[in-house]
């Protein structure tokens, strides 16, 4: 437990304490995002914040994780400090989508061959339960990276892509403490410390932002977490805070990277567009196109995913394929509502 608590409170001041420095230096050496049409920020913005964060990660993990409990924590520790690489390439000078995409993949590789953090059973979704070896490997490959680059695309409003991950690691945190795995438990607590030993500096208006360094490595960090949690979930030793439904609760934690995602590219490739080309259709830019602030758009989305959360936590006990259907449909009718609203908004000011 005190190493938990440590982990935390080691994570959020070594974050705190790192980021103003940063600021200067990202200044002096021009680092920073220019507001552009699709940007939602006004002013010039240093963007090395991921660096702090994966300052105070890395450096709780080590110093706390008791030793008998590393296990596999080392190829965790590998995998961050890839997607750490990349990411703060990306944010210094521009990389390609191929090599961010290659060094997501090997980061991913590690994780699944080495860490075994991989998805083996769905838990009777469609019927099936246990999947074949290699049908494991591929769709835990696909998860992976497709939660990196869903925090990666949901970065772009002051404090949201923070505030999702924050969800993510103290609820998951939380859960691996009262199962006894202290090491996971502890990276999750140490994630919860940096973001928000960040967030006091992301919040609007925002000093910094995390750029790719920081969106990469939660999105890799939250992919770890939420793997782990199907995975050792339905061990029978861990029945007393056994969650039935356990892919759909992963799901409701990801709600908004993974819907928003879903959503845009959909809408991408329908319009003969990659689906990596950046736009202003995510669901902040909707609402931030209604009128509301950074923080108001925040609030709104982490309320919504909080609610959705502590529902499908309520709902823990429904079959697993009613329970899916529920949060899938929920959720998009919300997003269709919200699609309504901002096109009357669009059209009453072209009549305007």
């Amino acid at each position: 437990m005190y190493n938990i608590i440590l982990a935390f409170i080691t994570a959020f001041l070594l974050t705190f304490r790192v980021i103003p420095p940063i600021i200067v230096l990202a200044k002096k050496k021009k680092l920073y995002d220019e507001p552009d049409n699709r940007k939602s920020h006004l002013e010039i913005t240093p963007r090395l914040g991921g660096v702090a964060i994966f300052a105070g990660l890395l450096f709780s993990i080590i110093l706390w994780t008791p030793f008998g409990y590393l296990g596999d924590l080392q190829y965790i520790l590998s995998a961050f400090i890839i997607m750490f690489l990349i990411g703060a390439k990306d944010d210094i000078e521009m990389v390609s989508p191929v090599k961010k995409f290659t060094a997501e993949f090997f980061a991913a590789l590690i994780l699944i061959f080495k860490a075994n953090v991989r998805i083996t059973d769905f838990y009777g979704i469609l019927g099936v339960h246990e999947i074949p070896f290699w049908a494991s490997i591929v769709f835990s490959l696909f998860v992976i990276i497709a939660i990196i680059n869903a925090f990666n695309l949901i970065d772009g409003v002051d404090g949201l892509a923070g505030t999702t991950a924050l969800l993510v690691s103290v609820v998951l945190g939380y859960w691996f403490f009262n199962i006894d795995r202290i090491e996971l438990s502890i990276v999750a607590f140490a994630m919860a410390g940096s973001i928000l030993g960040f967030l006091y500096y992301n919040y609007s208006p925002a000093k910094i932002f995390m750029g790719d360094t920081g969106s990469l490595l939660l999105g890799l960090v939250s992919a770890i977490l939420v793997i782990k949690f199907i995975e050792i979930n339905k061990e029978p030793g861990n029945m007393a805070f056994h969650i039935k439904a356990g892919p759909v609760f992963a799901l409701a934690l990801l709600v908004l990277p993974v819907f928003d995602t879903v959503r845009v590219m959909t809408l991408r490739i329908m319009n003969n567009k990659s689906p990596f080309q950046p736009d202003r259709n995510h669901i902040h830019h909707l609402l931030l196109d209604l009128g509301l602030s950074h923080m108001q758009v925040t609030a709104i989305l982490t309320g919504v995913n909080i609610i959705i959360i502590a529902g499908v936590y309520y709902l823990r006990d429904m079959d697993i394929n009613i329970l899916l259907m529920i949060l899938v449909v929920f959720v998009f009718s919300l997003i269709g509502i919200l699609v309504l609203i901002h096109r009357k908004k669009v059209k009453n000011k072209k009549v305007k």
